[in-house]
């Protein structure tokens, strides 16, 4: 099915709140109703981005400032949106990301303690204004979240002390508070499926609501 214009779904969360297992189950749902879906995750995307991920989570590279890492995020953006996000959307595709710019406000932006005015300036600029048009919160408490990624080796962000997660996870918070037009925030402790049920059916109301439009 397609649309005039393309729907854009963001996943967030802090680490191993599921985000890359509801993208998952998202995109294969819709695809099985026959949705033009194009699935992709941030940082990354294509292969300039892919490589900026690199340096971004690379766990030597410790010595990296929060002002590198917020533009080596920005660039990033940049190169997806313009390459793959905004093409597909205006071919009229369900894109849906596994993180997108909420990352940045809190990771880089409370988590780093970088100027949050700043943070809107570049992301306004990286992301061609480009906003997500349903943003799914899988909220996780950061103990729990650990012990899901406990048998993984962890990545640089990955490897940030409890405290540094917490305030990731209290700015998600805060933006769905902020934004509760956008924002879906779900308890990300549910079994998976109860999870996806929820997404998905959200999801589908949306696209109802638009093909009403």
């Amino acid at each position: 099915m397609e649309f005039m214009k393309g729907i854009f779904i963001t996943f967030e969360g802090i680490e191993g709140s599921g985000k890359s297992t509801q993208t998952t189950l998202l995109c294969a749902a819709l695809e099985n109703l026959h949705y033009k879906v194009f699935r992709t995750h941030e940082p990354g995307g294509p292969p300039i981005a892919e490589e900026i991920r690199e340096l971004l989570l690379n766990t030597k590279n410790k010595e990296m400032l929060p002002e590198t890492e917020l533009l080596l995020y920005s660039a990033s953006r940049a190169q997806h949106t313009g390459e793959w996000i905004l093409p597909a959307l205006k071919d009229g595709k369900i894109v849906v990301c596994d993180r997108y710019y909420d990352s940045t406000f809190a990771y880089q932006g409370a988590a780093r303690s970088l100027d949050m005015e700043f943070i809107r300036i570049l992301t306004d600029f990286a992301t061609y204004h480009t906003n997500p048009d349903l943003t799914f919160l899988l909220d996780l408490s950061v103990e729990e979240g650990r012990k899901r990624i406990k048998n993984r080796y962890p990545d640089r962000l990955e490897s940030e002390k409890d405290e540094f997660h917490q305030c990731v996870r209290n700015q998600y918070l805060a933006l769905a508070r902020e934004y509760p037009e956008r924002f879906v925030v779900l308890d990300g402790s549910l079994p998976k499926e109860t999870i996806h049920n929820m997404v998905l059916t959200k999801v589908l109301d949306y696209i109802g609501a638009q093909c009403e439009l």
